[in-house]
């Protein structure tokens, strides 16, 4: 069950969304301003937040903004009653997965809702509490940023889509470096003993298997 972050301070907008989403399967949380979303945030990451653009204690654009600031990938769908189309163009750029204009449809709502989650399904690896989106080419930890290098990030995505299978050395080179291994196993045997360490706060572990290869599985 997917849930949702409502950021919104109108109250019958708020109990509608919410009763929209839950009777088609959410779990929703509701916040009327941007001090109960960061609250709510810090709490339990949602899956997708829908946030008003205008509320009482700033602009929700400033909110999306710190939110991407912060390396947060949470997806967000923008609600504004602003027609201005420079709005619109600025939470986009921002980082935002799209937005609604007041009014909406409810139909609409849901639609919008379904596919920036399908997309994401898609774009995004999940493995516990890491999860490694294909589109941007970033891995997180609970939401946090790895801020792993490019190599490094190559790696773990060979490693996240083959858990539990024993990877060659030479396989593993190949793979991130686009070229036989030769004599250069040595800077394999570097990038793996980094990312290994980085994986750490994840529970799982790359463990070493003697003259077979690398093993990606639950510490």
């Amino acid at each position: 069950m997917y849930s949702v972050l409502i950021v919104e301070d109108n109250k019958k907008i708020q109990i509608l969304n919410k009763n929209l989403l839950e009777q088609s399967g959410y779990n929703v949380r509701l916040a009327a301003n941007l001090a109960q979303a960061r609250w709510g945030i810090d709490e339990s990451e949602p899956d997708i937040i829908v946030l008003d653009i205008m509320l009482p204690d700033g602009s929700g654009l400033d909110f999306l903004k710190d939110l991407r600031d912060e390396n947060k990938d949470i997806p967000v769908l923008l609600l504004t009653a602003l027609s201005a189309s420079e709005e619109k163009v600025k939470g986009l750029k921002l980082g935002g997965d799209d937005y609604l204009t007041k009014p909406y449809d409810n139909e609409e709502l849901l639609a919008r809702i379904e596919t920036i989650l399908r997309r994401r399904h898609r774009a995004t690896l999940k493995h516990g509490p890491l999860s490694i989106n294909r589109d941007t080419q970033r891995a997180y930890i609970d939401g946090s940023d790895m801020l792993l290098s490019r190599i490094e990030y190559a790696l773990l995505l060979l490693f996240a889509q083959n858990e539990n299978k024993t990877l060659s050395a030479e396989y593993l080179y190949e793979g991130v470096w686009g070229m036989p291994m030769n004599k250069n196993a040595g800077a394999l045997q570097f990038q793996i003993s980094k990312l290994r360490k980085k994986i750490e706060p994840s529970g799982y572990n790359i463990a070493t298997k003697r003259e077979k290869g690398y093993l990606f599985e639950k510490a």
